[in-house]
């Protein structure tokens, strides 16, 4: 009796860690999945959109993935915001360079589009960078941009999807005004967008949002494995930092809701090794705003006092918010991360700023109202509008979102 128990024991164990692993560590970007579209790549010159994510399971980057392939020529490398290797700071313009005699072609700067001399020797381009999941977040337009100077000269483009790393549900906030579209947003999308890199691009492509309503010749390599309700943590994927500010799933899913702070006058945690985990100014009292925030008893997540002094951090922040000058705010903990709702947790915290220290507080109008894509949600706090008004700001368009993206859901 005793060895018939742990025999079921043991077996119990091992089906259960089989489960586990399936569930947990099966998901196969698609990078992984190249050599299954053979036909796609083969006898190309090929340009690669990339960045310091695009690794594949065995850790090799897409680059050397490529350029070890037969019948396969790299012509040049294009980087992204933060650069190819992912760590200029934030809004840095990027420098053309070389890589091992191959081309690389920065896409932040005074270029943001492949020029068609970039794509004189190309005849396919291929987009490979892990998404964040927030509108705002620019590698999704330098991968509409790019996808569009393919369109233009009229050779395939090839995307291979990676996970959204905040899950592929959760969709909030509010839909872009396009009267205030700029590269931290160009299309009308929510904040949240529950979607995958691949996933975008062919909603971009379909509904013709590319310039002139041009439409690319795309294929998207999809992931293997991946479900709608993962995190990035579920997935069995490494996570790298896809810029120098996002070190962790934490931070990517604050991002969405904190990264508004970057359009008021107070500290959004830059500067610090916790960015978009706190926040902070000067003329801040630490006790009487986290006092106020806990009332709000906003799903998921919880606030400490914070006492923080932004510096120059290299390949971080160089010169963040109140450099050098001490700061007080509040340290968010994320409690329950399916409950928690960043961008109306953001507009929150945006409004009690104001209510406390209405004489310090300055809305940034412009970078606020791109950022959120409207300048309703800013006009309603300044206004004083009730905690209805703001909910519905923050839910406005999103039904009739989820109905477009449900067209051109891959998973």
């Amino acid at each position: 009796m005793q060895q018939k128990f742990k025999f079921i024991h043991l077996f119990s164990i091992l089906f259960f860690a089989f489960i586990f692993s399936c569930t947990s560590k099966s998901v196969k970007a698609g990078l992984d999945r190249i050599s299954e579209n053979p036909e796609l790549f083969r006898g190309k010159n090929i340009g690669i959109v990339t960045n310091h994510t695009a690794y594949n399971s065995e850790g090799k980057h897409i680059s050397d993935v490529f350029t070890g392939m037969n019948n396969v020529t790299v012509k040049a490398l294009f980087g992204p915001e933060h650069g190819i290797r992912g760590n200029a700071p934030a809004g840095d313009h990027i420098k053309n360079s070389k890589s091992s005699d191959i081309p690389v072609y920065s896409l932040y700067g005074p270029t943001r589009k492949p020029t068609p001399e970039m794509l004189k020797d190309i005849d396919l381009l291929v987009f490979d960078i892990q998404g964040i999941g927030a509108r705002f977040y620019t590698y999704i337009y330098t991968m509409a941009l790019a996808m569009e100077a393919a369109a233009e000269k009229g050779i395939p483009y090839v995307v291979l999807d990676r996970p959204n790393p905040i899950n592929g549900i959760s969709v909030e906030g509010t839909i872009l005004d396009t009267a205030f579209a700029t590269f931290v947003g160009l299309y009308p999308i929510p904040v949240r967008h529950g979607m995958t890199i691949g996933e975008l691009a062919t909603l971009f492509n379909e509904q013709h949002w590319l310039k002139n309503g041009i439409k690319a010749n795309l294929h998207v390599i999809k992931m293997q494995g991946w479900q709608r309700n993962m995190w990035f943590d579920q997935t069995g994927l490494s996570f790298i930092n896809p810029s120098p500010n996002i070190p962790d799933i934490e931070t990517a899913t604050l991002y969405p809701g904190l990264c508004l702070i970057e359009g008021v006058n107070v500290s959004e945690g830059r500067g610090t090794y916790t960015p978009f985990k706190l926040f902070g100014a000067p003329w801040i009292d630490s006790d009487q705003l986290v006092q106020h925030l806990k009332a709000l008893q906003l799903a998921g997540i919880d606030f400490k006092p914070a006492h923080f002094t932004p510096v120059s951090i290299t390949e971080m922040a160089t010169n963040p918010k109140y450099k050098d000058q001490a700061c007080n705010g509040a340290e968010i903990a994320i409690t329950n991360r399916d409950a928690f709702k960043p961008v109306y947790s953001g507009i929150k915290i945006v409004e009690t700023l104001y209510q406390l220290y209405p004489d310090s507080l300055r809305f940034l109008e412009r970078h606020f109202d791109r950022l959120i894509g409207t300048a309703d949600v800013r006009n309603a706090i300044l206004n004083k509008a009730d905690d209805a008004e703001l909910k519905q700001l923050s839910e406005r368009g999103v039904a009739d979102f989820m109905e477009l993206r449900g067209k051109y859901l891959l998973y």
